[in-house]
């Protein structure tokens, strides 16, 4: 199966690749474009959005591929009865996206989308989070009565769902991040100890990280072309969902754990901005600019630099859930500790060292200026 892994992520990356400029090229005939009106914006000029489209044409053509010509029975077996729920999810939620791109549709409106894509994805694949993680049963763990596990599991996609498109402030910051995240599940899939190797998971993230990077060269600063909503949300509902079919559907205790360090950075900051926005007494849904990536900018960052802290906080967060899956609790916990320091460290003096480089390089063109003055009075 190996090689059909490097396949899909392959694949899927050379058509979202090839697929973006054509995404870009429609953007701009049917109206969505994403047009600056405010101070949250860090872009000055209007830039296309669709470039979802792109994402979404990758992951499909990789899935469908594997669909038509995987050699492992436990893929074919498998795959029709959770694949028709994801793919009706997938249709509801980029049908959602590509409306909100255009039009730009109500908070509302998109929220019913979500919920229902995630209830298509629950009633059609019978995919909910049946069990939780529990210290004081000798199993581990505590099945769950459907009257918790199937609201629990709506509650779950479309909160991953809306984590995605939050953090999707700054150029290639959600794509990044979805694509380390998407990585990160793929590994624990092949490492899944308690189950054995999951082919199924492993296609679905394989295929998603593929398309996700495949689209990133147009997207990390200076972006070319955004993901819009389309992208968004088809990155947090994939991922919401597969977290579940391939993680939270295990009776390890540990299960919870593993996506909750994987989408750990979406759903803290998320989490957080509920909290701030409560506390101020303003709507949960409006605006701000109190997310991670305005925070990392305020401190003096650059956009880039922003970026790279978020990828490496959230590539640590993922490599922690790897090394859980596979050595344990005490190792995970002694990683997660010895990088915390050293990132939140690193994004404290980062902005530091750039002043410093820049005035350095101000001082070479001053430099240089003075001697052409000098050789041509």
């Amino acid at each position: 199966m190996y090689m059909e892994y490097l396949i899909s992520i392959v694949l899927a990356f050379i058509v979202a690749f090839s697929a973006t400029p054509i995404a870009k090229k429609i953007a701009f005939k049917i109206g969505a474009v994403d047009i600056p009106k405010d101070n949250r914006r860090m872009h000055k000029k209007p830039i296309a959005l669709f470039g979802g489209a792109a994402i979404v044409s990758g992951f499909l053509v990789s899935v469908i591929f594997n669909l038509i010509t995987a050699s492992d029975i436990f893929f074919i077996n498998h795959a029709p009865h959770e694949l028709w729920g994801i793919f009706t999810g997938i249709v509801i939620i980029v049908a959602m996206g590509i409306l909100d791109d255009i039009k730009h549709i109500r908070a509302k409106l998109k929220l019913a989308f979500q919920l229902a894509a995630a209830i298509a994805v629950v009633v059609i694949s019978d995919t909910r989070i049946s069990v939780v993680t529990n210290p004081f049963s000798s199993a581990g763990y505590s099945q769950l009565p459907d009257f918790v596990s199937y609201p629990l599991t709506i509650f779950w996609i479309v909160g991953i769902t809306n984590a995605i498109n939050l953090i999707d402030g700054l150029d290639g910051l959600a794509a990044g991040v979805s694509s380390i995240s998407s990585l990160s599940l793929f590994f624990v899939s092949i490492l899944n100890i308690t189950m054995g190797p999951d082919p199924y998971t492993s296609i679905i993230t394989a295929a998603l990280a593929g398309a996700t990077l495949g689209f990133l060269p147009f997207n990390f600063n200076p972006a070319k072309i955004f993901m819009g909503e389309t992208g968004s949300a088809f990155l947090g509902f994939v991922l919401g969902v597969i977290s579940i079919q391939g993680t939270l559907k295990s009776y390890a205790a540990i299960s919870i754990a593993i996506p909750l360090l994987v989408l750990g950075l979406p759903l803290f900051d998320t989490t957080f901005a509920i909290l701030r926005r409560l506390i101020s007494g303003k709507p949960v849904m409006s605006a701000d600019r109190g997310h991670l990536h305005h925070r990392l900018i305020d401190m003096g960052l650059s956009q880039k630099q922003s970026v790279l802290v978020m990828y490496i906080a959230s590539a640590a967060l993922g490599l922690c859930a790897i090394v859980l899956a596979n050595k344990g609790v005490l190792s995970a916990i002694i990683l997660l500790i010895s990088v915390s320091v050293f990132v939140i460290g690193g994004a404290r003096f980062m902005n530091e060292i750039s002043s410093e480089a820049e005035e350095s390089s101000g001082e070479e063109e001053n430099k240089d200026g003075h001697v052409k003055i000098i050789e041509n009075p």
